[in-house]
């Protein structure tokens, strides 16, 4: 949402009935539209109106000489009802808890307000007792004090006189901002509130919200990681995703039959001390939950800055994570009645726990799909639930770009153990390295297990973005061949992936098979490059080569 913000320093003022409020704030509204088409006020006529409103309603809402107001902010609703929301100040003084909100009528008529205090916003001196750089030292102190064991290194902060009205009756403080960086290089930051006249604390808080750690994962390295901050320690916790979350289900399995739950294995916070999660190796049970919880979060950022979709259901709400699930659990699912993926730890000689990247992509898609197109999980539309859920999922490993487990069109590569007998759970290039898996379409392809009938959407994909013939990628060699002895040319994965996203949530629907498939990302391409475009002829192309046509 846009901000009106007036300043008031330097500005000339009117007064009127007691009251300051900015020529600025006036000239600008009379310059501008009274109202919109339909006739609703404009956010500069809402202001204009709430100025009036001011001048009008000044003790009521506990203005005075001593005071200047500036908008903070303006909503005007749909039926044209007025809300302006401002700051205030006292003698030139940030008020803390000064804030308030004028409503407003459509015809600009005053219907009240909501102030963040009622009481006389008024102190008796502005000059403080207590020196600007003794509250910085204050607040500096106050900031260690919160990392103990930790040098903290370019520490600094930045004093700022305020009246202080949230705290009981108004006086003058120090609102001091302190910050520096651990010893990992990580920021961390205080806002500490001192009383000005005494040098005591009145309050102090984590200016930043969200506190960014990091973690040592299983396969992929040291990842940052936003965290909450619950008291003196952390949760795995990331407001900035929607919540999401990582938890131990501690060894435990659900009580489950044909989708009734009569018990679930639990899904412990993880909680950490120092904001530095995992020991990158199993001997920690926090390595795998960093694992999980930097899938998560890569999976989120892929889905909303490639596609603009806000979380998995496209609501904002972020989804959870359990990981050490059950004994020795060779599987990772997800579960739409949780709305959660789950991780086993493997058993150690065909497969290690199954939190790699490529995987949680791998589940948080089948989310997607659950919201989306819902495909059946049966037949060709299972194979194509599977597909999307392995190109999307190999989408969100190449968009990470983390050196510690790059970009590949290997599915599972991380997990497998050498007595698993292959490098990966599946091959894209050319599906049948896998041992059963399909690499072209045939009449008989949705009588297979829908992990292994998915390899006709993998192989167009990767023929697709990268074309067929023998290459290396990232280091790792790839001979993708096609059904009709064609040579395929690439897009690149990037169109590849907004080609099937789009199919996948404008077009396919719960029964899409692979002709379907043909069609649907045919209209995707289209919309997106244009009918005739090299990308349409391009997918035609690639699904020709595994034999749908």
């Amino acid at each position: 949402m846009s901000r009106i913000r007036q300043h008031v320093r330097g500005t000339r003022r009117t007064a009127t009935a007691g009251v300051a409020v900015t020529t600025a704030t006036l000239l600008a509204v009379s310059l501008s539209p009274a109202a919109h088409a339909d006739g609703r006020p404009t956010r500069a006529t809402a202001v204009e109106h709430a100025a009036s409103a001011l001048l009008a309603h000044a003790s009521a809402l506990g203005l005075t000489s001593a005071q200047d107001t500036s908008v903070r902010d303006v909503i005007v609703d749909k039926d044209g009802t007025q809300h302006v929301r401002y700051d205030r100040t006292y003698r030139r003084l940030p008020v803390l808890g000064g804030d308030f909100v004028v409503h407003l009528a459509r015809d600009g008529a005053y219907r009240g307000a909501d102030r963040a205090t009622r009481r006389a916003v008024s102190v008796p001196s502005v000059t403080p007792v207590v020196s600007g750089p003794r509250a910085a030292r204050l607040a500096v102190n106050a900031l260690r004090a919160t990392r103990p064991g930790d040098r903290l290194k370019q520490v600094k902060a930045k004093p700022e006189l305020v009246v202080d009205a949230l705290h009981g009756t108004p006086r003058l403080a120090w609102r001091t901002h302190a910050a520096g960086l651990d010893s990992l290089g990580n920021p961390v930051a205080r806002t500490v509130l001192t009383d000005a006249r005494t040098g005591a604390q009145i309050d102090a808080w984590d200016s930043i919200e969200t506190a960014t750690g990091d973690g040592k994962a299983l396969y992929s390295g040291t990842v940052p990681l936003e965290t909450t901050q619950s008291g003196s320690s952390y949760q795995l916790k990331d407001p900035t995703r929607g919540n999401t979350y990582t938890g131990d289900a501690e060894g435990k399995t659900d009580l489950c039959f044909f989708g009734i739950c009569f018990s679930r294995a639990p899904a412990t916070l993880f909680t950490d001390a120092d904001n530095h999660w995992g020991t990158g190796t199993t001997a920690d049970r926090a390595s795998a939950a960093v694992d999980a919880q930097y899938g998560t979060n890569e999976t989120w950022d892929y889905y909303k800055n490639v596609h603009g979709r806000n979380g998995i259901a496209g609501d904002g709400k972020g989804s959870y994570n359990r990981v050490h699930y059950g004994s020795n659990y060779n599987n990772a699912f997800w579960d739409d009645s949780c709305f959660c993926m789950t991780y086993g730890d493997g058993d150690g000689t065909t497969f290690g726990p199954l939190v790699a990247l490529d995987v949680a992509g791998h589940e948080m898609s089948h989310g997607v799909t659950s919201k989306t197109a819902a495909l059946t999980y049966s037949g060709e539309s299972g194979g194509l639930n599977e597909a999307t859920s392995d190109i999307l999922g190999t989408m969100v490993e190449w968009y990470a770009n983390n050196s510690s487990d790059a970009g590949d069109y290997l599915i599972g590569e991380k997990i497998v153990k050498p007595g698993f007998g292959k490098a990966a759970l599946r091959f894209m290039d050319k599906p049948s390295k896998d041992g059963s898996s399909a690499d072209y379409w045939s009449s008989s392809v949705g009588n297979l297990d829908v992990h292994y009938s998915s390899g006709v959407a993998n192989h167009f994909a990767y023929l697709l973005a990268e074309g067929s013939g023998a290459k290396t990628i990232n280091g790792v060699s790839y001979d993708s061949p096609t059904y009709n002895g064609s040579a395929v040319t690439g897009i690149g994965r990037d169109k590849v992936g907004k080609i099937w996203y789009r199919a996948l949530t404008v077009y396919m629907t719960s029964s899409t098979n692979y002709k379907g498939a043909r069609t649907a990302t045919l209209n995707a391409a289209k919309d997106l490059y244009g009918a005739g475009s090299a990308e349409y002829n391009a997918v035609a192309a690639a699904w020709s080569a595994v034999n749908v046509t």
